[in-house]
C-alpha cells in the first residue's frame, strides 16, 4: 500500500480540483498514454494507473472515503475492465448529456471511429517478424517474401462462426453486449464487475449450427506470403509498418497491422557510421613517402583513390557518394578511406644499402648492420603510431 502513488499526483491536480478540471486532466493523460497510440514501454502500466486514479476521484463517495483514510479506504482488484466502467470512462469522452458533449465516445477519439466494445467490430491485433538483412542488402534494398502465420477470418462462413445457411442468435445471457456486470456488497458500498460473458465468450452472438471449416470460431489459422520492400540506406534496428497485414478484425471489423523489425549485418571490413561508410586501406611505405594511385573497394565495385607523397598512417581520404543511400532523400554518403602504411618486416641487403644511401642524401649518418638506422627507426616510429 506505501509503495502505491498518491492518485491526485497521478492526475496533476489539486485535491480541491473541480469535476471539469479533473476530467479534463484525465482525458489529456489517457489520451497521452493509452496502449493503442503509445507503443513506449511502460505505456500502458500509466494508462492503468491514471485511469484508476480517476476511477476513485470521480466517485464522490470513493474520493471521500480516500481522502479520509487513503488507499485503504478504497483498496480492490482492479481489473482493467472494472477501471473503466467504474470511471464512467465512455462517459468521460461523449460529454455530459444534453447539447453539451461532442458525442464522441473514447473509442472514436482514441481509435479513430474504430468501435472496441465487446460484441461488436473490433480491430485485429498487430504482427510482428523480425528479419536480418546483410550488409549489401542494406546498402542497395531488397524485396522479398516472407511468411506470416495469422488468424483471417473463415472464408466459408464469412467469420460468423455459422454454418453456412443459417445465422448467429443473440445471447440470451448478456442481450448481445458480450458482457456480464455482477453487483458484490462491500463494507464500503456496492461494487460493480464487469466481465466477459462467459456463454458467448464476449461475442454478443451464439452459434447453433457451427460452421465445419471453423468449428463455429469464425476464425481460422493461415501461412500468407508477404512481399516486403526494404528500402536502401536502411538502418540496423528499423522497424517498417506494413498497413493491413495483421491479423483480420472480428465483426467486421478493420485488420491490424504487421510491423517488421530490421536487423543489418555487421561487415567484414566496411563500417557505417550514419550514411558514411569507413574503410581501411593497406599502403606501402614507398607509395606512402612518393604518393601513389591506389585501388580501393566499395560496396557496389572498385573506385581508383590518389594518395599524396608523404602520406601518413591514419589519414583518412573521402570518395563522394559512395556511401549508404540517404532513406528519405537524394543522393548517398561518401566512402572515407583510412591508409596504414605497410611497414615490411624483412629487407634485402639491396633494400637496406638503398635506405642507407638515402639516409646519407638527407645528412644522416648510416647505421652499421648491426645498428638501427633510418628505415628501422622509420619502422619503430610507425609502429608507434599504429
Amino acid at each position: 500500500m506505501a509503495d502505491k502513488r498518491d492518485y491526485y499526483e497521478i492526475l496533476g491536480v489539486n485535491k480541491d480540483v473541480k469535476e471539469d478540471e479533473l476530467k479534463k486532466a484525465y482525458r489529456k493523460l489517457a489520451l497521452q498514454y493509452h496502449p493503442d497510440r503509445n507503443k513506449e514501454a511502460g505505456a500502458e502500466d500509466k494508462f492503468k494507473e491514471i485511469s484508476e486514479a480517476y476511477a476513485v476521484i470521480s466517485d464522490s463517495e470513493k474520493r471521500i472515503k480516500y481522502d479520509q483514510f487513503g488507499h485503504a479506504g478504497v483498496d480492490g482488484r482492479w481489473s482493467q475492465e472494472d477501471i473503466f466502467r467504474s470511471a464512467n470512462f465512455e462517459d468521460l469522452f461523449r460529454g455530459s448529456g444534453g447539447g453539451g458533449g461532442s458525442g464522441d465516445s473514447i473509442f472514436d477519439i482514441v481509435f479513430g471511429g474504430r468501435g472496441r466494445r465487446r460484441g461488436g467490430p473490433q480491430r485485429g491485433s498487430d504482427l510482428r517478424y523480425s528479419m536480418t538483412i546483410s550488409f549489401e542488402d542494406a546498402f542497395h534494398g531488397l524485396e522479398q517474401k516472407i511468411s506470416i502465420p495469422r488468424t483471417e477470418n473463415c472464408t466459408v462462413c464469412k467469420g460468423s462462426g455459422a454454418k453456412p445457411g443459417t445465422v448467429p442468435k443473440t445471447c440470451g445471457t448478456c442481450g448481445g453486449s458480450g458482457q456480464s456486470t455482477r453487483a458484490q456488497n462491500t463494507p464500503f458500498g456496492q461494487f460493480m464487475t464487469t466481465s466477459t460473458c462467459p456463454t458467448c465468450r464476449g461475442r454478443g452472438k451464439v452459434v447453433d449450427v457451427p460452421c465445419t471449416e471453423c468449428h463455429g470460431s469464425g476464425r481460422v489459422q493461415k501461412k500468407r506470403k508477404i512481399k516486403i520492400k526494404v528500402p536502401a540506406g536502411i538502418e540496423s534496428n528499423s522497424r517498417m509498418r506494413v498497413a493491413g497485414e495483421g491479423e483480420h478484425g472480428t465483426a467486421g471489423g478493420p485488420p491490424g497491422d504487421l510491423f517488421v523489425d530490421i536487423y543489418v549485418k555487421q561487415h567484414k571490413i566496411f563500417k557505417r557510421v550514419g550514411n558514411d561508410i569507413l574503410v581501411e586501406n593497406d599502403i606501402s611505405f614507398t607509395q606512402a613517402a612518393l604518393g601513389d594511385e591506389i585501388i580501393v573497394s566499395t560496396v557496389d565495385g572498385k573506385v581508383k583513390l590518389k594518395v599524396p607523397a608523404g602520406t601518413q598512417t591514419g589519414a583518412t581520404f573521402r570518395v563522394k557518394g559512395k556511401g549508404l543511400p540517404y532513406i528519405h532523400g537524394h543522393g548517398q554518403g561518401d566512402l572515407h578511406v583510412r591508409t596504414n602504411v605497410n611497414v615490411p618486416k624483412k629487407l634485402s641487403h639491396k633494400q637496406k644499402e638503398v635506405l642507407r644511401e638515402f639516409a646519407r642524401l638527407g645528412g644522416e649518418k648510416p647505421a652499421n648492420e648491426n645498428e638501427k638506422g633510418l628505415f628501422e627507426k622509420v619502422v619503430d616510429g610507425v609502429k608507434e603510431k599504429i
